[in-house]
């Protein structure tokens, strides 16, 4: 009887054991205290603010997480499991257009008795997943099984200009879910990274092959990014036009309706009107969508896949004959207007006008109804510079931010959110533009152009004596920051 007791508790014990030898040891949980800038007002900083996130243990001693979760940090505390002691991380890779990042934690016994988890493969539709994380805050690990609903391209919110494959599942996926794994098989299938508005019960993670394009572009010790095409395509359906375009009809195809800039390789190699037949060996279906392990998605899907500087091999139909070309694919790194920005942005003060980059992070920062509040002319700048020709895709256009007010400008009579075209003669399209017609400026005015067309001037000597006074009466650290 005793050793039957005896047993039974050693095997208890080891039951116990096996539990605590489960993903959950290698899942930690975030804190991170940022302070984001003020884009309308670029020289402020909102108060320091805490959020909370998970991540989880990889090769290399280092922490997976959402960029999100770490975005704009001041300091990073990490925790690991059932563990109260808070360990300090750095930021040492972080990829916004993927929504992920690297952590490094400064003391490396962080590190001991957690092994690293592996990455799997793409989950199935229909098959079983559990998230892992510490959601609304909790200190105690939350674990949460699901079915993944579907496999399809998302728009990445982290950027909110990033469309990459995403996975849908039931698992709950909460706040502070962030950045945890999604395990299948004691594999890693997933990283939680957001939700999606209107949809009840449905969250959405980041997919290997997501995380292992970022961690291989990680290994020159530099991230470039998810690089694209420069291309838009369009569905051919209609039998006319495939007709027309001397197109078998058998929904295989689809059009390539615009070319975008800066992509010179694209324009290079491909033209308007182009049908789309293959993308690295995979047709392309008419409605502009590949099947990839079972499930239709867009063709998108598989220029994303290429490293930064890579080509990819394509089929394509012109003038009534196949053509096959290799076109290499490169990260747009000129845009810095579309699209959510993480970088403080740069500023320039001239006599109390204080200029900054366009960007949606600036018009979003005016409050949910921004597009009544800008011209039409600035919001085809922001939506359709990519269509203009490449000088118009390289450019950052400058905008005037806000009107420190003065004797010197009192009469001013632009209004703010306009964007700036010319000083003194000079053409303006970057903030380094601008930076140089101020320094450069001669003569006894500072004249303005702007978009909508309208003309202003300020008296420079008055403009120099005001800035002064500006900088201690705000505390503006500097009349520059680029």
């Amino acid at each position: 009887m005793y050793q039957k007791t005896f047993f039974s508790i050693l095997l208890a014990f080891a039951c116990v054991n096996l539990a605590w030898a489960g993903p959950e040891r290698s899942v930690v949980q975030i804190t991170n205290y940022t302070q984001q800038p003020d884009w309308v007002e670029p020289w402020r900083f909102s108060p320091v603010s805490g959020g909370l996130g998970s991540g989880f243990v990889i090769e290399g001693q280092r922490i997976m997480t959402n960029a999100h979760v770490v975005s704009w940090s001041q300091q990073l505390i990490v925790y690991r499991y059932q563990d109260p002691q808070p360990y300090r991380a750095t930021v040492e890779y972080i990829g916004h257009d993927c929504d992920l990042a690297v952590l490094r934690v400064l003391d490396a016994g962080f590190f001991e008795g957690i092994p690293p988890l592996e990455i799997g493969e793409l989950p199935l539709v229909r098959s079983t997943v559990t998230t892992y994380g510490y959601p609304a805050g909790g200190r105690e690990i939350s674990y949460t099984s699901g079915v993944v609903s579907r496999i399809e391209i998302q728009r990445y919110v982290q950027t909110n200009k990033s469309n990459l494959l995403a996975v849908q599942t039931d698992a709950a996926i909460n706040p502070g879910n962030s950045g945890g794994p999604v395990i299948q098989d004691g594999k890693v299938v997933g990283v939680s990274f957001q939700g999606k508005p209107g949809l009840e019960n449905a969250g959405f993670f980041i997919p290997p092959n997501i995380i292992r394009h970022f961690l291989e572009d990680l290994t020159d010790g530099i991230y470039e990014g998810f690089p694209a095409a420069g291309i838009g395509i369009v569905k051919l359906t209609n039998p006319a036009f495939r007709a027309a375009l001397g197109l078998a009809q058998n929904n295989i195809g689809a059009r390539i309706d615009s070319l975008f800039y800066p992509f010179p390789a694209t324009h290079e190699l491909l033209r308007e009107n182009d049908v789309l037949l293959e993308v690295a060996g995979y047709p392309v279906g008419s409605d502009g969508n590949v099947i990839y392990r079972g499930n239709s998605v867009h063709a998108a899907l598989l220029f994303s896949q290429v490293q930064h500087g890579e080509s990819i091999a394509l089929k394509i139909w012109r003038d009534n004959a196949e053509l096959e070309l290799e076109l290499p694919l490169y990260v747009n790194s000129e845009d810095r207007t579309m699209g959510n920005q993480y970088e403080p942005p740069p500023f320039i003060i001239v006599g109390g006008l204080v200029f900054t980059e366009l960007s949606t992070n600036y018009l979003g920062s005016l409050g949910r109804n921004w597009r009544d509040q800008v011209g039409a002319d600035t919001l085809y700048e922001l939506v359709y510079r990519n269509r203009l020709g490449d000088e118009a895709a390289r450019a950052k256009p400058v905008v005037l931010s806000t009107i420190l007010k003065h004797a010197s400008n009192i009469d001013f009579s632009v209004d703010a959110r306009s964007i700036l075209t010319e000083l003194n003669g000079q053409p303006i399209s970057s903030m380094a533009d601008l930076s140089a017609a101020v320094e450069h400026a001669e003569g006894d005015f500072y004249r303005f152009r702007f978009l909508s067309g309208a003309v202003e001037a300020l008296n420079r000597s008055e403009a120099l004596a005001a800035e002064a006074q500006l900088l201690q009466q705000y505390n503006i650290p500097s009349v520059q920051r680029l």
